[in-house]
């Protein structure tokens, strides 16, 4: 955007006669004309040849503002070199104008990022009840594209830099990552980097996805939010856990949906010795079949375990999600106790005391 066209400046020649501050006025009111109207017809051009292909089709719409811009400031740039100028006013035009080039393009580039993750994720369905397919997807996509984000940033950010004299070191260190500045940089910038890196790599490896159900510090919920350097879990009770994203790679948790959205949910019961085994397992199997929530593959009724007092008695139940799994453990639990106290009382736990008489001896004759 340096050199100006020959036809450009045998304008500013011809112009001569009048008022310097005149003529640059009129050559940038000339560039800023002719980039818009040259933006118009690229613009109604590119929609109507490509209005089929729905990626540049959105492209072009939601871009129009930022490739506006950039076309008048590459015309402006064309203008100052024509312009009678100073050559430190128009270094410090051409200056300026290729910072603003350089930030647009970042800008129309983080626009093409937004536009592709939206319509890849168009596919998927996350509100429908078997979503482990469309959660990957939309964990991927998220965490990828705000990593992307952050280096088209960065490398926008320290192109800018390398265009000033004064700061071109630093822009030099932002983009190859060399020299005591960058060193400084990195040092402070490395809990950002080691959760951007942790980023990148749930992304490909899926340790936890968008919605699944887990176990974090002792605490169940969902995840809700995956951002660029944290982890939002929406606890049972609405509650929020904020965790960085390199937790979930060093520290271990229980992640209840990794591959599937379904569960089996247990409810312990404890009973008498005496209780009917088989009615209990008969019982469970009518609640579970009498359940919308039971998705009909596991129901199963075991003793696990005898004390001196009590059998411990676990139920067994499926379900297709975390939440209709405890919500089915609990229909188990209630409507067992409810059996055991109407249908089988004697079956209830209950103490037990043994009282030994011991015959006292025969008084002597």
């Amino acid at each position: 955007m340096s050199a100006s066209p020959p036809w450009l400046t045998d304008l500013a020649l011809r112009l001569a006669w009048a008022p310097p501050w005149a003529v640059s006025l009129g050559l940038i009111a000339v560039a800023v004309l002719v980039a818009l109207a040259a933006h118009w017809a690229i613009v109604r051009i590119v929609r109507r040849s490509l209005k089929n292909d729905a990626f540049w089709s959105a492209l072009a719409v939601r871009t129009r503002r930022p490739t506006r811009l950039a076309f008048i400031a590459a015309a402006l740039s064309l203008a100052v070199a024509a312009a009678p100028l100073t050559a430190g006013q128009a270094a410090a035009g051409k200056q300026a104008l290729l910072v603003l080039f350089i930030v647009l393009v970042g800008w129309i580039v983080l626009t093409a990022l937004d536009i592709a993750a939206a319509l890849h994720l168009r596919k998927f369905k996350i509100d429908v009840e078997d979503n482990l397919l469309a959660r990957k997807h939309l964990t991927q996509v998220k965490i990828l594209r705000r990593a992307c984000a952050v280096v088209v940033a960065l490398v926008t950010a320290g192109l800018a830099l390398m265009t000033i004299p004064g700061v071109r070191q630093w822009g030099v260190s932002l983009l190859a990552a060399g020299g005591a500045a960058s060193l400084i940089v990195g040092l402070a910038l490395q809990p950002l980097l080691t959760n951007l890196i942790a980023g990148i790599q749930i992304a490909i490896t899926q340790p936890i996805r968008i919605d699944d159900a887990v176990i974090v510090e002792k605490e169940w919920g969902n995840v809700e939010e995956i951002n660029a350097t944290y982890v939002v879990v929406r606890l049972w009770d609405w509650r929020r856990m904020v965790l960085p994203l390199s937790y979930f790679i060093q520290t271990p948790f229980q992640n209840w949906t990794r591959e599937s959205a379904a569960l089996i949910g247990t409810a312990m019961l404890y009973v008498d010795h005496a209780a009917p085994i088989d009615r209990l397992r008969a019982k469970l199997e009518e609640i579970a079949r009498a359940s919308p929530l039971w998705d009909g593959k596991v129901v199963n009724l075991q003793v696990t375990d005898v004390t001196a007092q009590v059998l411990e008695v676990r139920c067994l139940v499926s379900a297709r999600s975390a939440p209709r799994t405890f919500d089915l453990r609990c229909e188990v639990r209630e409507k067992m106790m409810a059996f055991l106290r109407d249908e089988v009382p004697e079956a209830l736990a209950r103490q037990r005391l043994s009282l030994a008489d011991e015959a006292s001896p025969a008084a002597g004759a």
